[in-house]
């Protein structure tokens, strides 16, 4: 054997399996980055639909990786839909369950076939894709789970089985949506003080003790303990009594993040410039924002999954125009159930110089801007954790699962955001939004977030403590002889 391939044999792969959905995929394709910068050899797994989203939205040659970082794909098994569209969410789920452990079982067999790759040594899965560890077992290999979400969230889930056993979940019947049983205080959920129980994920929140979603997160929550440690992406200083808590209850807690922050200190990094977007981003914004004050334009986007209904639609149009403020808001094609995303020509005449709509953005680079001072986000964690690293306070609009638990802790715990309902109408939109742009709470929030900004920077720095984790995790986890 030549020297090469015996360099190349002796490193440790680890393969990395995101649960299939933008977000998520994001989340695990920086911390493979990490993991590879490292010197792990990385085989990164997508389902053919997302690596044919990745192909159309980067390029034909975006996922050509390197001979030590390869991309591989396993079929979902739902039928394809050539366009721009997130998968259903109930279906992905029945995939997640049903359709993937064989394929993958068959792809980890090929992978350690395979002449030249070192043998397959760690998993790191997605937190969600339970059926990764019965895979593991079946190969004799350690899997670490990794949740692209908070430990707040993570801590949020794992109250389920809680509210299964003390009859709070699922609901009784639809009164309970109403009558403000959402809004009681559960005292029993340890490091988070006040949370409601509206604040916790809200996959509970349903009266079918078989619905897909609720079934699928129990299954899963009851097997976070089988991981040989758990991956969280935050930072210390940001959770540290949740972190904590975590840690009574798992064998081995890392909060490693923000991801970004981590992969900036990598400046020649070869995978540097391999993007993250299912959707071809677009890039008038830039000329755009150029033209504006700093800390004055609201930037608004609802993320990858949430849908609105026309309605809503409309009355946050009309908030943001009659606000007076210029705004960016990116629209997705699917935003809207079941049409499109028109507005009527007053509205378009009323913002026209001082509305941009877009369909996709590189939302990093839009929040480090220096004229974007505020973000109407759905609160899902990687919008949060790049808004606080921009240093930019938000107006949260929570819409499914963590979102709510995001939205407690941005708006009642760090100090860096207010809560605004989807049903909210287009008097309290104006209202919030220029509450959120310059008046006394939002300078307090613009204040309290450029602290928390800090810390992240602090926590990812060559000594900080996300580094420090990394390092640990490394040592203790992925070249532990097991």
């Amino acid at each position: 054997m030549g020297s090469k391939e015996a360099v190349a044999s002796s490193k440790p792969h680890v393969v990395c399996i995101p649960l299939p959905v933008q977000s998520h995929v994001k989340g695990m394709l920086k911390f493979a980055k990490l993991l590879h910068h490292r010197g792990f050899h990385i085989t990164f797994v997508n389902t053919e639909y997302i690596h044919k989203r990745f192909l159309k939205s980067l390029g034909p040659n975006s996922l050509d990786g390197l001979p030590s970082f390869r991309f591989e794909t396993i079929p979902d098994g739902i039928p394809s839909s050539e366009e721009d569209t997130t998968q259903y969410i109930r279906l992905l789920g029945e995939s997640v369950t049903n359709n993937l452990p064989a394929p993958f079982r068959d792809l980890l067999m090929k992978l350690n076939g395979t002449a030249n790759i070192p043998p397959v040594s760690h998993m790191v899965s997605d937190g969600w894709m339970s059926f990764t560890i019965t895979a593991a077992e079946e190969i004799g290999i350690p899997v670490v789970l990794f949740f692209t979400m908070s430990a707040s969230g993570v801590m949020g889930f794992q109250q389920f089985p809680t509210l299964l056993e003390k009859g709070l979940a699922p609901l009784k019947d639809e009164t309970w949506l109403t009558n403000g049983f959402l809004d009681n205080v559960i005292d029993w959920v340890p490091a988070m003080k006040g949370i409601r129980l509206r604040d916790l994920p809200n996959n509970f929140i349903t009266t079918d003790p078989t619905e897909a979603s609720w079934i699928f997160c129990l299954e899963a929550i009851q097997r976070f303990g089988k991981g040989s440690a758990i991956v969280l992406h935050s930072f210390d200083a940001l959770e540290k009594e949740v972190l904590d808590a975590l840690s009574s209850m798992f064998p081995l807690v890392y909060a490693i993040g923000p991801l970004q922050l981590l992969l900036n200190q990598i400046p020649e990094h070869p995978l540097k410039d391999m993007g993250y977007s299912l959707w071809k981003e677009e890039t008038e914004w830039l000329k755009w924002l150029n033209s504006k004050e700093p800390n004055s334009v609201v930037y608004v986007n609802f993320g990858s999954l949430a849908v609105l209904t026309r309605e809503q639609l409309v009355e946050f149009g009309w908030g943001l125009a009659n606000s007076k403020l210029p705004f960016f808001w990116v629209i997705r094609p699917d935003l809207v159930v079941g049409k499109s995303a028109i507005f009527p020509p007053e509205f378009e005449a009323e913002t026209k110089e001082r509305g941009l709509i877009a369909s996709w953005c590189p939302q990093e680079q839009v929040l480090e801007h220096s004229s974007v001072g505020g973000f109407l986000t759905h609160s899902g964690w990687n919008s949060t954790i790049e808004s606080l690293c921009a240093g930019v306070p938000m107006l949260s609009l929570p819409i499914f699962t963590d979102q709510q638990t995001n939205c407690h802790c941005v708006c009642n715990v760090w100090g860096i955001g207010m809560e605004i309902s989807k049903d909210a109408k287009r008097d309290q939109v104006e209202k919030l939004v220029k509450e959120l742009m310059g008046r006394e709470k939002g300078k307090q929030m613009k204040n309290k977030v450029m602290e928390w900004k800090k810390l992240a920077e602090e926590a990812a720095s060559p000594h900080g403590s996300s580094s420090a984790n990394l390092d640990n995790f490394v040592n203790q986890v992925l070249f532990r002889k097991s």
